[in-house]
């Protein structure tokens, strides 16, 4: 007989409403490859697989860490309430303030608020499966962005090193600022770029591909003359006006 491991969620996270069911159905887990050195340190033996709307409004990040082993990290915005863990085929439960949560052996989570019936986990068909892949890097300010492509859309995440959420940009709210430093994505054609611009440094800025790539970096002149210096690794000329930045590209370095 399977046991079920229970677990209550450490802070609040109320919003009364109709019961909500959510199953995400895991697919497959895609572990995120650092990008050179702007990476900071070795991937972590999580693997992200996807970020699941429970029924109070809060969200549970799913990750795989091995075979039949799951965890979801619990948030109600910013604030992260509790951690489930399935291992060895046993489901984890947690409730909170009328909320219930079960993450599955298989990835799945699934969430009700008190007076709702239980929902049960049923198979998907294909159509209903789906994946996201991300990638996270450290940014020159120190901070993490963890680059997410999904059925959605793009979006990137960002966090403090020690894991505090700090804000989530997408194509509809693609740019915020945070301590005098700018995070946009921008489209470049068909691609989405992702855009650091460090505004208390005088406008030096970074530009990643979905990848975690550095594919392009933007320099201000030291000379004074108020133009960025583009150094491209792996972007042109051309990339300063795709990226939305408003700079004009030097043919030589100042």
């Amino acid at each position: 007989m399977r046991t079920t491991r229970r677990t209550t969620l450490r802070s609040a996270a109320v919003v009364v409403g109709a019961a909500t069911v959510l199953a995400v159905p895991v697919g497959s887990a895609f572990a995120y490859s650092p990008a050179g050195s702007s990476t900071g340190p070795a991937a972590s033996v999580r693997a992200y697989v996807t970020t699941v709307k429970l029924a109070d409004g809060s969200v549970a990040k799913v990750y795989k860490i091995g075979d039949s082993h799951f965890e979801a990290d619990l948030f109600a915005g910013s604030t992260k309430l509790d951690r489930l863990v399935s291992k060895g085929g046993a489901a984890s439960y947690g409730q909170n303030d009328g909320l219930h949560v079960v993450l599955q052996p298989n990835g799945t989570v699934t969430s009700w608020m008190d007076g709702a019936s239980k929902p049960q986990p049923k198979p998907a068909s294909e159509k209903e499966i789906r994946k996201e892949s991300s990638v996270r890097i450290t940014m020159t300010d120190g901070r993490i962005a963890e680059l997410v492509d999904g059925p959605n859309g793009k979006r990137v995440e960002l966090s403090t090193p020690k894991g505090h959420a700090l804000a989530t940009i997408d194509l509809r709210r693609p740019s915020v600022q945070h301590d005098g430093w700018t995070y946009k994505l921008v489209r470049d054609g068909k691609h989405v770029k992702f855009v650091v611009i460090d505004g208390k440094g005088g406008g030096n800025s970074w530009v990643y591909d979905f990848d975690g790539k550095l594919i392009e970096k933007y320099t201000v002149d030291p000379t004074g003359v108020g133009r960025p210096v583009l150094v491209a690794s792996g972007g042109g000329t051309a990339a300063a006006g795709a990226a939305g930045l408003g700079f004009t590209a030097l043919s030589h370095q100042g």
